[in-house]
């Protein structure tokens, strides 16, 4: 097979998707269509509709682009036939249907961004970061019925530092995904379509669920590693919090963005408070940790020295 004989149909919404995106077209790749969510509705009305980051880097380059509302719809199946890919490629999409994912000739591969089967679901990077590991990496694997589930095609490692936030691992991964893309691309024009491939081994996993608001709230009770590492896995999005108590027993969310570990041991009781000169300790169940980096609800992101410039007796507050 040549390169030339790809028909490639790209399936991807956020930023992290363009960057492979962008890949396929500056690499000489025949993208012939995009498909990605339908524009979502934003301002105070949601009267503005906003197209997808893959939406609007498809447009820049004059690619055609499918936004369809239901997967199963029979005019987009119809639709998406009528540009006869051989192969599909899939980076932070949506769950696809059989009639979908098994339509192209060569099958339909997906970027993930995890050392697969470690980590399926919607929020891998979080959640490794969470989890406190020192490495992660991008999959690509044909899909199949279940989710995240399909035969490897190849693995790329990457490594996580241990002051390194999700922001730092996502645009890790966002370029090591167009690297993998374009690696397997190669090997699948090699293979005439069928690369070689391993089956995941599903004993001993970590899962990667959609995270939610509440799945957002720190639990002091933990250890400050385990703090520390639910902090920088959520930041600077969505952010972790916590309720601030006042003294006359007001409630406030505070996001936290960035701590540091003290090393200094604690029996105070979970989520106790004290002031050392410009910082601000909190107590997890065995150390204190620093708070470096917090937002009060409706306040702007600051570090710690200049929140504590506009707080009188901190030490009289709590943390629930």
């Amino acid at each position: 097979m040549k390169k030339e004989d790809l028909r490639i149909v790209f399936m991807g919404t956020p930023e992290f998707a363009v960057e492979t995106l962008k890949a396929l077209v500056e690499n000489g790749y025949h993208v012939v269509a995009v498909v990605t969510q339908p524009d979502k509705p934003v301002g105070r009305h949601g009267s503005v509709l906003q197209p997808s980051a893959v939406k609007q880097y498809a447009l820049e380059k004059g690619l055609p682009v499918l936004q369809p509302e239901k997967m199963k719809d029979p005019v987009f199946v119809e639709q998406l036939r009528s540009y006869q890919a051989n192969l599909q490629v899939v980076v932070a999409f949506r769950m696809l249907p059989e009639v979908v994912w098994a339509m192209p000739e060569y099958g339909t591969f997906n970027v993930h961004a995890a050392l697969l089967p470690q980590y399926r679901g919607a929020a891998p990077i979080n959640w490794a970061v969470i989890n406190g590991e020192t490495r992660t990496g991008v999959t690509t694997f044909f899909l199949d019925h279940d989710i995240d589930t399909g035969r490897v095609i190849m693995q790329l490692p990457f490594d996580i530092p241990d002051d390194a936030d999700v922001e730092y691992v996502y645009d890790g991964l966002m370029h090591l995904g167009a690297d993998i893309c374009l690696q397997t691309l190669e090997r699948i024009i090699t293979a005439d379509g069928h690369p070689e491939t391993v089956a995941q081994d599903d004993s001993s996993l970590h899962p990667a669920p959609k995270i939610f608001k509440e799945t957002c709230e720190i639990d002091w009770s933990k250890t400050a590693k385990q703090v520390y590492d639910f902090i920088r896995g959520l930041s600077p999005y969505p952010g972790a919090w916590t309720t601030l108590v006042a003294p006359d027993g007001k409630e406030t969310v505070l996001k936290i963005f960035k701590t540091r570990k003290t090393g200094k041991p604690t029996t105070a009781g979970k989520g106790s408070i004290t002031v050392e000169g410009k910082s601000l300790l909190v107590a997890a169940s065995n150390e204190w940790l620093a708070i470096e980096e917090l937002q009060l609800a409706g306040k702007k992101r600051m570090a710690t020295h200049d929140f504590l410039n506009g707080m009188k007796d901190m030490e009289s507050y709590s943390i629930k």
